[in-house]
C-alpha cells in the first residue's frame, strides 16, 4: 500500500519527472541538446576537433571527452564560479559522462577526430549528471550526423544509445528520478548508466546512514531498468525524427 502513496510531486514511485529533449538548440555546435528532468536544465553540446590528444596520435583512433559545470544561479543560493578549474564535484561528473559516451562509440571508426561535449546546468534540482549523459548522447549523436551527411564518415560510429537516472529510498520504498527534495533526504541515492541494449556502464550507489541488502540493490536497479528503457525511446524518437525539435516524456 505505501508504494501506491504519491510521492511529494504527485509522481508514483516509478514515474519519471516530465523529461524533454530539445535539439539543433543552440546554432554554432554541430550537436546541441536542451535536455530537462522536471526543473532541471541542463544544456549539452558537441563539438567536433579534427585532432586527438598526444596519446592516441596515429592510431587512427578518435576520441570523446566532456566537460561539465553550474551557471552561478542554477541554485538556490549563488555559486561561484570556477576559476581556478572545476571542483572535485564537477572533474567526477565530467570524468563519468565522458566514460558513458566513450562506452557506445566506436573510436576506430571515428578516425582520428575528438569530440567535445559541455554539459552546463542551468538549473538544478536533482539528477544533474544524469540528465547531462542523456542529452549528450543526443548531441553526440547529431554532431556525428554531420560527418556522415558530408562524407567525411562512411557510416555512424554510434554502436547504441547509452542514457542515466537515479534511483534510491525514500522513506523506506524504492523511488525513480529523484529531485532534489528526495535526493536530501534518501536512505539511499543511486546513479545507475546503462546503454540501449540493458547492459551496465556504471553504477554508483550510497548509503546515507543504513546499509540495504542484496534484495534492495537488485530491487533499484530494476527500477532503473525501467526508466532507463523509458529515456532510450525518447532518445531513438528524436534521433529518427526528421523536422521536428522538441520530445517529450
Amino acid at each position: 500500500m505505501t508504494a501506491l502513496i504519491p510521492r511529494h510531486d504527485g509522481r508514483l514511485p516509478d514515474q519519471l519527472r516530465r523529461v524533454t529533449i530539445t535539439r539543433d538548440y543552440l546554432r554554432h555546435p554541430e550537436g546541441s541538446v536542451l535536455v530537462e528532468f522536471g526543473d532541471t536544465k541542463v544544456i549539452c553540446t558537441a563539438s567536433l576537433e579534427d585532432k586527438v590528444p598526444p596519446f592516441l596520435k596515429g592510431q587512427g583512433k578518435g576520441w570523446v571527452t566532456a566537460e561539465y559545470g553550474m551557471l552561478p544561479r542554477a541554485t538556490n543560493i549563488r555559486m561561484g564560479r570556477e576559476r581556478g578549474g572545476p571542483s572535485g564535484r564537477s572533474q567526477e561528473i565530467q570524468r563519468l559522462v565522458g566514460r558513458s559516451l566513450r562506452v557506445v562509440v566506436e573510436m576506430a571508426k571515428l578516425g582520428e577526430r575528438t569530440v567535445w561535449v559541455d554539459c552546463d546546468v542551468i538549473q538544478a534540482d536533482g539528477g544533474t549528471r544524469t540528465a547531462a549523459i542523456t542529452g549528450a548522447f543526443v548531441a553526440v549523436a547529431d554532431a556525428l550526423a554531420t560527418l556522415v551527411k558530408s562524407g567525411a564518415l562512411p557510416g555512424s560510429p554510434i554502436r547504441d544509445c547509452v542514457a542515466a537516472i537515479s534511483v534510491g529510498m525514500v522513506g523506506d520504498r524504492p523511488v525513480l528520478d529523484l529531485d532534489y527534495v528526495e535526493d536530501s533526504t534518501a536512505e539511499v541515492d543511486m546513479n545507475v548508466v546503462m546503454t540501449g541494449a540493458g547492459a551496465f556502464v556504471e553504477v554508483q550507489g550510497t548509503a546515507e546512514q543504513t546499509p540495504f541488502a542484496k534484495a534492495r540493490l537488485d530491487e533499484l536497479l530494476d527500477l532503473a531498468g525501467v526508466g532507463i528503457g523509458r529515456l532510450v525511446e525518447l532518445q531513438r524518437r528524436a534521433l529518427e525524427a526528421r523536422g521536428e525539435k522538441t520530445f517529450v516524456l
